[in-house]
C-alpha cells in the first residue's frame, strides 16, 4: 500500500506537471520546467534505488506495480512521446529493467491492446472490444507471443 500511495501522492501528479511543462508547454514557464523536471528526476531515483536488487516494488509483483507501471515504464521504454528524452530516462537502469519485465506478461499484453488506438504497429490496434478473443485476434496477428 505504501508503494501505491507514493504512485498516487507523488509519482503520478508530478510526472504529469512535468509533462504539462516539458513537454506541452516548453519555454513558457522556466521556472515550472525546473522545479517539475527535478522532481520527476528525484522521484525517479528513488524508485530505481527501490528496484536496486528486487523484481518489484513490494517484493513481487503487486497493485503498486501495476499503478506505477504505466507512467514510468513507458517513459522508460519509450512509447510516450518521447518523455524518456527530456527527463533523461536511460540513467535509471533499474527502472529499465523492471519495466522491460513487466511489458512482458501476458497480462500486461492483454491490457495493453483493450480500446488501444494509437501508437506503435497499427496491428495492435483495437478501438473496440466486444469479447475476449477480439483481444486473442490482435495479438495473433501482431505477432505478439503468450
Amino acid at each position: 500500500i505504501e508503494w501505491l500511495m507514493w504512485q498516487m501522492g507523488g509519482f503520478g501528479p508530478m510526472l504529469g506537471q512535468a509533462h504539462h511543462f516539458l513537454r506541452f508547454n516548453k519555454g513558457k514557464a522556466p521556472y515550472a520546467e525546473e522545479r517539475y523536471g527535478a522532481e520527476a528526476k528525484r522521484l525517479y531515483g528513488v524508485l530505481d534505488r527501490r528496484l536496486a536488487g528486487r523484481d518489484y516494488v513490494a517484493g513481487e509483483y503487486t497493485i503498486a506495480d501495476m499503478a506505477i507501471w504505466p507512467w514510468y515504464g513507458g517513459m522508460v521504454r519509450g512509447v510516450m512521446y518521447g518523455a524518456g528524452e527530456f527527463l533523461a530516462v536511460q540513467e535509471y537502469r533499474n527502472v529499465i529493467r523492471w519495466a522491460d519485465a513487466i511489458a512482458l506478461r501476458p497480462a500486461v499484453k492483454r491490457g495493453q491492446t483493450v480500446n488501444r488506438a494509437w501508437g506503435g504497429d497499427p496491428a495492435t490496434h483495437l478501438p473496440e472490444r466486444h469479447d475476449a478473443s477480439d483481444i486473442d485476434r490482435v495479438l495473433a496477428a501482431s505477432g505478439a507471443p503468450d
